[in-house]
């Protein structure tokens, strides 16, 4: 799957949103990648998730693990593709990631982290930490849309983005006209 074709699927499916957003990140941008709308089909979500997964079958994983709450549909079909278990990070009373539901990371135990959308990277690399909070070791992560035009944190692990995109992003001190007179929405998850 190219770059073009995942774009194209996201324009078919109605997941890419026109508007002025303010992203998880703060930063606020006029496109907004609606990641559950692409993979409301499964079929799609398969496609997709297909493509991904082949840029990581050949790393050596025990387990995949994602942020709640839009990593977790790539998460769970990127490890079906593996052949992995699947577990993820959510959100506690004050926002911050943590384990729940009884997932457990044995120590040793590799992990590819897998997240739908990335601008920062904020989600990716507390799912990191939390990874190696508990003694496990991430090998890679990766996410359908790579949004961060190359302004992501330092990795010591390969970082796999199914497709680059960099829309213009601003900080809240530094809209453009455009967006000063358009009323900010806040699609994705809080």
């Amino acid at each position: 799957m190219t770059q073009s074709d995942l774009l194209d699927l996201f324009g078919q499916t109605g997941a890419v949103l026109h508007a002025h957003f303010v992203l998880r990140s703060g930063l606020h941008s006029r496109e907004f990648f609606q990641c559950a709308l692409l993979l409301r089909d499964t079929k799609v979500a398969e496609q997709v998730c297909t493509a991904l997964a082949a840029q990581l079958r050949n790393i050596d994983c025990d387990t995949v693990i994602s942020p709640a709450l839009g990593g977790i549909l790539v998460g769970q079909e990127v490890a079906r593709q593996l052949g992995k278990p699947h577990i993820f990070a959510e959100k506690d009373d004050n926002g911050a990631l943590v384990m729940r539901r009884g997932f457990q990371i044995k120590p040793g135990e590799k992990f590819i982290v897998i997240e739908d959308v990335v601008t920062r990277g904020g989600r990716l690399m507390e799912t990191v930490d939390i990874v190696k909070k508990h003694g496990g070791t991430v090998v890679a992560a990766a996410c359908l849309v790579n949004r961060s035009g190359g302004q992501l944190p330092a990795m010591d692990f390969p970082f796999h983005g199914l497709v680059e995109f960099n829309p213009e992003t601003f900080a809240p001190d530094a809209l453009p006209p455009d967006l000063v007179a358009t009323p900010a929405v806040k699609p994705g998850s809080k």
